[in-house]
């Protein structure tokens, strides 16, 4: 790994980082009272820690901001030999510089790479304006959470000038990663032909076919996935429901119509469960293989994207722009499908805001394209009365 000459601190992730008492933040210029600490940390990496686990419930969020915590210490010890709790406002000003263009390039950028290897680097690249701007906020985020907690005596970005991001004119294009009809249909009818010769092959078919439908009939968030349990079904004055803690800690329902509950019948039968749920339930949404315990978020991210590959390899022959989109799809992309497919088939507004959990209605306004596909008509209509 590449070391600093002042610092003796390797480019590393997060995890691998180890500091001794110089540097390690616990006599940090900016830190705050003791005797008003809120938090079990006696240095950064402690406190970023913590910050972190305030997000565990929602991994996308977490790798964003373990991924911009761990730039900014590995900056602050390289680049400005001191610990983040000793940084300024002129320090940041100059952070705010190297995302730009963050060098030395070979120390500081590379390829993609596990976060095992001896090869990862923090950046890519330079980051795009907007890239910089949702850094700079999660940083700032970072330290009003170690300010609030006593740890830290000052927000040193607190003092940041406000810029608006320069941004191309707003385009009202509503939400555009979802599969159209056509490209669900043939991702379902793709998983229908599965292999199931073996126990093996027959159990993956199973989880798989689960899934999807799940992300379609319900139109969850991974972390919802990964998080619940089978229990959270229920049954309310003869219609089932399913009772989903999500975003914001927030608790809603949504409706589980026929198809839904027969596939989660099929599912719990297929492992030796009565085919619906008791109240209160332990047994996870989705299992392992073995049926033995849960998955975590990211594994259920990594069966979807594998299997739209596979789906989109077979595609490409017949079809390679469609093939490239179906590649391109995860797990939000199937709640973006769910709510636009339903607003297609007509459900109303205020309903579709309701299973989507959106704070406002103009948010699910978005995935309304009745008028778009009236619009494209009628423009295909005028084109075809020109002609001689």
């Amino acid at each position: 790994m590449i070391l600093n000459e002042n610092v003796l601190t390797p480019v590393c992730p997060l995890e691998c980082i180890c500091l001794n008492s110089v540097n390690d933040g616990s006599t940090g210029s900016n830190r705050g009272d003791m005797k008003h600490l809120m938090i079990d940390a006696t240095n950064d990496i402690d406190a970023i820690k913590t910050w972190l686990a305030e997000f565990h419930d929602s991994p996308q969020t977490f790798r964003n901001y373990r991924k911009e915590a761990e730039r900014l210490l590995l900056w602050a010890l390289i680049e400005r030999n001191k610990p983040l709790s000793s940084l300024t406002r002129t320090d940041l000003l100059a952070y705010e510089a190297f995302l730009e263009n963050p060098s030395p390039v070979d120390r500081w950028c590379g390829p993609r790479k596990p976060r095992t290897s001896s090869e990862w680097r923090p950046f890519q690249g330079s980051l795009k304006p907007s890239s910089q701007h949702q850094a700079l906020i999660i940083c700032q985020a970072l330290f009003s959470y170690l300010v609030e907690a006593g740890y830290l005596a000052g927000n040193p970005l607190a003092l940041r000038r406000r810029r608006r991001a320069k941004t191309k004119p707003e385009q009202n294009t509503g939400p555009e990663r979802f599969l159209e009809q056509g490209l669900w249909s043939y991702l379902i009818d793709f998983i229908e032909k599965m292999p199931r010769e073996s126990d093996k092959q027959q159990a993956r078919y199973e989880r798989i076919r689960y899934l999807f439908s799940l992300l379609y009939l319900l139109g969850p968030r991974v972390s919802e996935v990964a998080s619940h349990s089978m229990g959270s079904f229920r049954e309310i004055r003869g219609n089932w429901w399913w009772q989903v803690t999500g975003k914001g800690n927030k608790t809603a329902k949504i409706p589980v119509n026929t198809d839904m509950l027969e596939v989660l019948g099929r599912y719990r039968s297929y492992h030796g469960l009565p085919a619906i749920p008791e109240v209160d339930e332990k047994t996870p949404l989705i299992m392992s293989i073995k049926g033995t315990n849960g998955i975590s978020a990211n594994m259920v991210y990594r069966i979807v994207k594998e299997t739209v590959a596979s789906a989109a390899t077979e595609l490409y022959l017949q079809d390679k722009i469609k093939a490239e989109k179906l590649r391109k799809a995860s797990t939000h992309w199937f709640r973006h499908t769910a709510i636009t497919h339903q607003a297609d088939a007509g459900i109303e507004l205020r309903y579709l805001n309701k299973s989507a959990r959106h704070d406002k209605l103009d948010t699910t306004a978005g995935y309304l394209h009745a008028d778009e596909d009236a619009w494209h008509k009628a423009m295909e209509a005028h084109q075809l009365s020109t002609k001689k």
